[in-house]
């Protein structure tokens, strides 16, 4: 039979067609009722019928008629895309395919000047995400061309240079004839790309691109200033080389993913555009005939992914300090733990952050709480390990995210080639910035730090399903037995967890020797990398799954009210889920929750109050202690003051 792949708005739909006499129009309207019956809150659409959209496919963007039968506009599994008018979670345009890209035709109105020096990971993640287009300062276009030409008088005087006029790795005592430059060059990208598994995704291939278009810019490895133009043109058109995500061991740099970069704009392999999709290379662009040595020794690929993970992993870190806070008032937990004395006794900068974030969503003074008062005079001492060391457990996470953001701030901003190409002194030396031990230590660090987030969260999620333990419904649903509620939720929280505690096992401390011996320790950065994404992203999921959880403990709590922005945050959870009355499937609703994370919209919603707390409420000024950067010293005695 048939099928289709519809994608409306942000959801991917298989639709199968019995009949392809069937019309356009029929397609349209089968995929929105699909969509609405996997929707809570039917998708915001009350008339299927009054529902008004265009659809068209999305390789090509042509607009299909709704008259239309599917047989002469559409092939069996042609992907579609139908946009409703005048809604604004449809897309201009969506990708070729699921899962691939979100990345959409606009005018770009901002450029990002890169200088080999200045860029910061959130620049990074912006560029992946086709926010901006880029362009090459006049000193750093100054620095290039100075390079190029110390390289292009080491030619002429036929000078031996590794990787310039030798051959490369074990053949690097193999000097190569002038007559066959060009093609070693060429040979050297055809054979390095060697990669294989899936490819980067478009926004990951972007950056990858981005941050070798900003290290090249250093002006240290020698490639001529056409060429890095070329290479811009290319990245500000969005015409991306199929780069397959395994097979580099972070040393001597990315080799394969680096080289098939440079193969699709060598005008071989396949392309990706967001009018075509994928397709052959030499269709996609005029072939700029790229080739070289500059093009493809680097560490960009661990680093480009690692500036998404340690950006992803400090939002959904500041977001855990809100997850948690509402999942303690939701148990009744105490705020004791979280007094600014306490914590300025074991001054990690990490611990007084999440501790102060703790106070400004809870301080009862400063936001008052109905559930909190319930429960004022209870005999409650203390509470569990998971709401009351959180400041502990969360900071170390946060400082350690802090921590990795440096190194890879550092790392996207080094010249990591080799030879390296020093136009003021006359000369290239070999060295070893290829290396991606730095990068791999850090994202295996950051994977472990980052991974306890969810550990500590899934054993609060056991404390909101358990009554033994809240004093909730078991599993946050009336009738149970005929309703099961959150029980396989948290099974799927657990899961996660486990399998997280395999993916943070350190690749870095592997090291396998390659190249004939000559390459005989390397960082396995590449996977460093890819398994830290996985982690942050298991992260990100099990903390939706508790903010659903807390929100729907707070129903059995009502008429009471939480503290203002603990409200705010179950009143954004609403606008996507609504409460769990009876089972229903649940997958679409952690999806939508996590969607709201990945948007930073709980941060967004709660940091005014965070913000306004903090400058509230204040310590007396006193002697700085340097382990707290600007926070008091713990020597001192403490005294809030309310400004009025």
């Amino acid at each position: 039979m048939p099928r289709f792949t519809v994608h409306i708005r942000d959801e991917w739909l298989a639709v199968p067609c019995r009949d392809t006499t069937s019309t356009i129009r029929w397609l349209g309207q089968e995929a929105l009722k699909r969509y609405i019956k996997n929707k809570p809150d039917n998708g915001g659409i009350t008339a299927l019928k009054d529902t008004r959209f265009v659809v068209r496919r999305c390789q090509g963007l042509g607009l299909l008629d709704a008259d239309d039968t599917i047989e002469d506009v559409l092939e069996d599994n042609d992907f579609v895309e139908l946009a409703i008018e005048g809604d604004t979670m449809s897309p201009d345009f969506i990708p070729c395919e699921p899962g691939v890209s979100h990345l959409y035709p606009q005018t770009f109105r901002f450029f990002i000047s890169l200088d080999g020096s200045s860029l910061t990971s959130t620049d990074l993640v912006n560029l992946g995400k086709g926010l901006y287009k880029i362009k090459l300062t006049p000193e750093a276009e100054r620095k290039v061309v100075q390079s190029r030409d110390l390289l292009d008088t080491i030619v002429k005087e036929n000078k031996v240079v590794y990787g310039i006029t030798t051959g490369f790795g074990k053949f690097a005592r193999t000097v190569i004839p002038v007559s066959k430059l060009k093609e070693l060059q060429e040979n050297l990208v055809r054979s390095h790309s060697s990669g294989v598994g899936n490819p980067l995704s478009p926004e990951r291939t972007r950056m990858l691109l981005a941050l070798r278009i900003n290290v090249l810019a250093k002006g240290h490895s020698g490639i001529s200033l056409e060429t890095l133009h070329a290479m811009i043109q290319a990245f500000n058109a969005s015409c991306l080389s199929f780069v397959p995500e395994k097979g580099t061991v972070g040393a001597s740099g990315d080799l394969a993913p680096l080289s098939h970069l440079a193969l699709g704009l060598m005008g071989e392999g396949k392309m990706w555009s967001p009018k075509s999709g994928w397709a052959d290379a030499k269709y996609e662009i005029y072939p700029w005939l790229l080739r070289g040595l500059a093009l493809i020794n680097g560490t960009q690929m661990i680093t480009s992914l690692g500036a998404e993970a340690v950006e992803r992993a400090q939002a959904i870190a500041r977001q855990a300090d809100i997850i948690a806070a509402l999942t303690l008032e939701v148990l009744k937990g105490t705020t004791k733990a979280f007094d600014s004395d306490i914590h300025m006794l074991r001054p990690h900068p990490g611990q007084i952050e999440v501790a102060q974030r703790f106070r400004s969503l809870l301080d009862s003074d400063h936001h008052p709480s109905q559930i909190a008062e319930s429960h004022r005079f209870c005999d409650r001492v203390q509470d569990a390990y998971t709401m009351r060391c959180c400041p502990q457990v969360h900071g170390v996470a946060n400082d350690t995210i802090k921590f990795v953001q440096n190194i890879i701030n550092t790392e996207i901003n080094s010249a990591t080639d080799n030879p390296m190409v020093f136009a003021d002194r006359g000369e290239t030396i070999s060295g070893g910035n290829f290396h991606g031990e730095y990068p791999a230590k850090a994202l295996d660090f950051l994977a472990i730090a980052v991974h306890e987030l969810a550990s500590i969260s899934e054993r609060r999620i056991e404390r909101l399903c358990n009554p033994s333990l809240s004093e909730l419904p078991a599993f946050l649903v009336n009738e149970g037995g005929l309703n099961s509620g959150f029980m396989i939720a948290h099974c799927t929280a657990a899961a996660l967890v486990s399998e997280n505690k395999v993916l943070c096992h350190p690749s870095s401390v592997d090291s396998l020797s390659t190249s004939a011996a000559t390459e005989d320790h390397v960082s396995m950065g590449g996977w460093a990398a890819r398994k830290a994404l996985r982690v942050v992203e298991h992260v990100e999921q099990v903390l939706a799954i508790e903010l659903l959880a807390a929100c729907q403990g707070i129903e059995f709590l009502r008429p009471l009210r939480t503290t203002t922005p603990l409200e705010k945050v179950y009143e954004l959870v609403r606008s996507v889920v609504k409460p769990w009355i009876k089972d229903r499937f649940m997958s679409p609703d952690i999806e939508a929750v996590h969607r709201l994370l990945l948007d930073q919209k709980v941060w967004n919603v709660a940091k005014p109050y965070i913000d306004k707390y903090q400058t509230e409420y204040i310590p007396e000024s006193r002697p700085v202690s340097p382990t707290a950067f600007s926070l008091e010293s713990p020597a001192s005695p403490r005294k809030r003051v309310r400004h009025e």
